[in-house]
């Protein structure tokens, strides 16, 4: 992986955005609604309009920084450029940590669709829930990859998913489900909030792709302008009719998508939620996978993973050993939470830590690399990021954890400044 990309993308404003929007959206939008609304019952819309909101200086932080810095480095450019070489590292451990908890999370999302269009029990979600992990890894080791045309036509697939079971469940909308509109008080509110931080993250990917656009300091700013509209019209629209449609029933749902979508297409709506659901886990595991082993092979030619692993990180080839590592990681945190009894909400939060951790460390960069009006919304973003994170409590011992690892491996490599610049972007 090369920090460095051509002078002049391809990428104009259309195909722009919607990789943007691919890289925000996934599939566990699909279980989110009813996890939020069991943390918070109807208040849970504030902790999704919050977000959004908070959105908005994040997103325009990230997009001013790949204006002004467009190559394909990412977070790590911004990181290294503002805390040196060892900050560029902790974040490329915890983008490779984090791939074990949120492939788990994508497998179960469409396990739980698929059980249930079949009738069956929670034994059953996790068995399928294990066979698509396998699959995933399967098609990463044998070289299939999702071409990005495929990419963009699953973020098309989720995109359509969601607009179809709101305008079909909207017209069913009833105030009365409204109340109580807070059963568990401002504490229920900021939990929905942390495990809603899940379908938040992605805004760093402008920062990957700037240096792919025919001209980023004119269209970055419009790209996300652009995505930010479409996701707080999805988003809202998704979680008014959470609240107003399902009310209670939408906290014990593992299935809430297939709910909304009942109103409009009957006894179909599970079968054709399963699908989707399984196509949209599959496909994001593919992705997060391929990109994640080639970020461990990029770490470890760096000097910042264990030399070993980085057989294999050239392009075109796969990274078999850093695809291993990350299949044994998966697997024990599959398994783990199998036996713990650690369902969706639990594995979606830690993830969400430690997604919180890279947004805030970039905006922290942020802060020290812009000037003017913008280091003043990258402050906001830090700020209100961090502020949201406290919420995620004990969780945040995992990405505390993660740094202290990297930075104790690095200090036992004796490598300061290591040889070469940290890569850490993921690769789709």
């Amino acid at each position: 992986m090369n920090d460095r990309t051509p002078a002049h993308g391809t990428l104009g404003t259309a195909r722009g955005t919607a990789l943007y929007l691919g890289a925000i959206l996934g599939p566990g939008v699909l279980a989110l609604p009813g996890l939020a609304a069991h943390a918070a019952g109807p208040a849970a819309l504030l902790a999704w309009a919050a977000l959004l909101v908070l959105s908005i200086p994040v997103a325009a932080t990230f997009a001013e920084l790949a204006a002004r810095r467009p190559d394909a480095g990412g977070v790590a450019t911004f990181t290294r450029a503002a805390f040196g070489d060892r900050a560029a590292a902790v974040c490329g451990w915890w983008f490779f940590s984090v791939i074990p908890v949120g492939a788990s999370s994508a497998a179960l999302v469409g396990a739980a669709y698929i059980a249930d269009a079949a009738g069956l029990g929670r034994t059953a979600v996790t068995a399928i829930a294990a066979l698509l992990l396998a699959i995933a890894f399967a098609a990463n080791h044998i070289g299939l990859r999702l071409s990005g045309g495929a990419q963009l036509v699953l973020m098309g697939l989720l995109i359509a998913l969601l607009a179809a079971a709101c305008a079909a469940a909207l017209p069913h909308f009833d105030p009365a489900n409204l109340r109580p509109f807070a059963p568990h008080g401002i504490a229920g509110v900021f939990s929905a909030a942390a495990v809603l931080f899940y379908a938040f993250s992605g805004w760093e990917a402008a920062s990957h792709l700037s240096g792919e656009f025919t001209d980023p300091k004119r269209q970055l700013r419009r790209v996300t302008a652009l995505a930010l509209a479409v996701v707080a019209a999805v988003y809202l629209a998704l979680a008014v009719a959470t609240a107003g449609v399902l009310g209670g029933s939408a906290a014990s749902s593992a299935v809430p998508l297939t709910d909304l979508l009942a109103y409009g297409f009957g006894p179909a709506a599970a079968p054709l939620t399963a699908v989707c659901a399984a196509l949209l886990s599959l496909g994001a595991m593919n992705t997060f996978i391929a990109g994640a082993s080639r970020l461990g092979a990029a770490l470890a030619r760096d000097g910042a993973m264990p030399a070993p692993l980085a057989k294999g990180h050239e392009p075109g080839r796969t990274p078999h050993r850093s695809l291993a590592v990350l299949a044994v990681l998966s697997g024990t945190a599959f398994i783990g939470a199998t036996w713990f009894r650690l369902g969706l909400d639990v594995q979606m939060r830690a993830t969400s830590a430690v997604l919180a951790g890279v947004t805030v460390l970039a905006c922290a960069a942020a802060v020290r690399l812009l000037t003017g009006r913008a280091r003043v919304r990258a402050l906001l973003a830090t700020a209100c990021t961090a502020a949201i994170g406290t919420a995620l409590s004990w969780y945040l011992l995992l990405p505390l954890g993660i740094a202290v690892l990297a930075l104790a491996y690095l200090r036992v490599k004796r490598r300061s400044p290591l040889p070469h610049p940290v890569a850490v972007r993921q690769e789709a």
